[in-house]
């Protein structure tokens, strides 16, 4: 009689051993649903005796009923749009973009983080935005939680602060351009009556040029001290050496003592108008 291969052998004990191993987890599975569907009865014995609401959610109903959910949607949707409104109507685009390209100047690559970074930019757009925020929120959120005037006059009182913080930002050029793409006559609108989908991207577009003109003068000292390290290693014949290596630390030095951080913040924050 011919006696099987090692190897054959070794297939059928890894089968063997899958089986078996498949067998337990299939075992373990129907003893946890066992002890699940037990423990779920037991809580709602206990949920009854205790006296426990119940929650459900019930769909349809009176004319009522489908507007709050309506409502409830509505205010799902514009929690998962903050992040971006955060960015399109604050001034975290131009405070994130400067000290980024604060970073690129300096060359030290990773650091800070951009989580720290980011941290920053949020901060101090908070302290920026917060004499808008504190207006918004004596003539529009306290009226409205105190029942004094409806949604729909809450959202207009709230709009007014924010328009005219973004009309003090935005230059007159990035205006007309999107006055004239959405095709409105600026000469029968005022200011005050510029639709939000005008202003927000002119906006947008006025922060992005004022952050690149302070990233500009921002770059020009780095800059000079990079040109004279490279000059100088030129000069002494060490072109294998890389310049940034041997400029970090006088950069750094500079920075320090000028007290980079201070000018930064107080030029950003004197920025906005």
């Amino acid at each position: 009689m011919r006696m099987p291969s090692p190897e054959l052998r070794a297939r059928f004990t890894a089968c063997h051993r899958r089986a078996a191993l498949a067998s337990a987890v299939a075992l373990l599975l129907c003893t946890v649903a066992g002890m699940g569907a037990a423990f779920a009865q037991s809580a709602a014995g206990t949920a009854g005796a205790v006296g426990l609401p119940e929650v459900s959610l019930k769909i349809g109903g009176t004319g009522g009923n489908s507007a709050t959910l309506i409502q409830i949607m509505l205010l799902f949707t514009l929690l998962t749009l903050a992040p971006s409104i955060v960015v399109m109507v604050t001034p975290f685009t131009r405070i994130v973009i400067v000290l980024g390209l604060l970073r690129n100047a300096l060359g030290t690559q990773q650091t800070p983080p951009n989580t720290v970074l980011v941290g920053l930019a949020l901060f101090l757009s908070l302290f920026v935005m917060m004499p808008v925020l504190q207006k918004i929120d004596s003539d529009a959120v306290k009226p409205y939680l105190a029942e004094k005037i409806g949604v729909t006059e809450a959202l207009t009182k709230a709009q007014a602060p924010l328009r005219s913080f973004m009309l003090a930002q935005t230059r007159d050029k990035d205006l007309g351009l999107f006055v004239g793409l959405a095709k409105l006559d600026a000469s029968k609108i005022t200011l005050d009556q510029v639709p939000l989908h005008v202003l927000i991207p002119a906006f947008m577009i006025s922060e992005l040029k004022s952050a690149f003109q302070i990233g500009f003068i921002i770059y020009l000292p780095f800059l000079v001290v990079d040109m004279v390290v490279s000059s100088i290693l030129m000069s002494m014949g060490m072109l294998m050496l890389p310049p940034i290596l041997i400029s970090l630390p006088f950069k750094l030095l500079m920075f320090v003592l000028s007290d980079g951080w201070n000018l930064i913040f107080g030029s950003l924050v004197r920025s906005f108008k």
